[in-house]
């Protein structure tokens, strides 16, 4: 996962929207959004190659995501998948201030995260949680619009800047929310100025490439973007784009939409 815009308490109809994208290899096994025939409450999509995913949900409320920080891997240990801590979160039962408490104490075999948790079961009381092991300790998301990408959260890289000022005008200017508009948000391809791009050690070709919001190259890109609506009577809407594994332009895109009612 590798952008995620969230709206917290913005508007009164829906305490909760979150939209992500998520950037992968072409070539990496992936089964889209789905519930899981092993924990039927969970709905999320699965990496085939490490078993985890990136972002989830479960019936009770429970939702996770996760991003990776982009930082020289030279020397380091692939250790545990990230991926896992969402599985470990949405199949769990410790709330989300005390699963990163946890986490922040095994942190140290995982590559750089970040990591966001939620219990949305009373959607009027919706507080996110975030945590990443290149960040101070575990922290409450305040109200507001947030962005995530591959470093810590509301960091300003242009994607997420663009992302957050994108989010809030929508939300704005439409009394009803329209998923398709919420959607394409996520599908922005302008590149910045070089002078606006972080240096994280990967090269200017590579800053390049990866500072738009949707990402799109020969091997690697977006390879889905989801959508979590929740209303404030507790109905939730998650819904995941796909695009083709094989690249750009080559393939059918495909829309899954789940709906169900939080647990009152």
């Amino acid at each position: 996962m590798c952008l995620i815009l969230i709206a917290q308490h913005v508007r009164p109809d829906y305490p909760l929207i979150l939209l992500a994208n998520r950037d992968e290899y072409y070539v990496r096994p992936t089964v889209p959004l789905a519930f899981w025939p092993e924990a039927p409450n969970v709905l999320a999509g699965r990496d085939l190659q490490a078993g985890g995913t990136w972002l989830g949900m479960n019936r009770r409320g429970r939702l996770a995501a996760v991003t990776n920080f982009r930082e020289s891997q030279t020397g380091r240990d692939a250790g545990r998948s990230r991926g896992l801590l969402v599985n470990d979160f949405l199949t769990g039962d410790l709330d989300p201030g005390a699963f990163g408490d946890r986490v922040a104490r095994s942190s140290h075999v995982y590559r750089g995260f970040s990591l966001i948790l939620g219990d949305l079961c009373k959607p009027a009381e919706i507080a996110l949680h975030y945590y990443s092991n290149r960040d101070r300790g575990p922290l409450r998301i305040a109200t507001g619009i947030h962005g995530l990408s591959n470093h810590l959260l509301d960091t300003p890289w242009p994607k997420v800047q663009r992302g957050k000022t994108a989010l809030e005008a929508l939300l704005q200017e439409s009394a009803e929310l329209a998923p398709e508009s919420l959607l394409a948000l996520m599908g922005d391809q302008t590149p910045p100025p070089d002078a606006e791009l972080p240096d994280t050690g990967v090269g200017l070709a590579a800053e390049r490439l990866l500072s738009t919001a949707f990402i799109a190259s020969t091997d690697y890109g977006t390879r889905s973007t989801s959508l979590i609506l929740v209303r404030r009577d507790g109905a939730v809407t998650f819904g995941e784009r796909t695009y083709p594994h094989t690249g750009p332009g080559t393939g059918a895109v495909e829309t899954r939409w789940e709906h169900f009612i939080l647990p009152s």
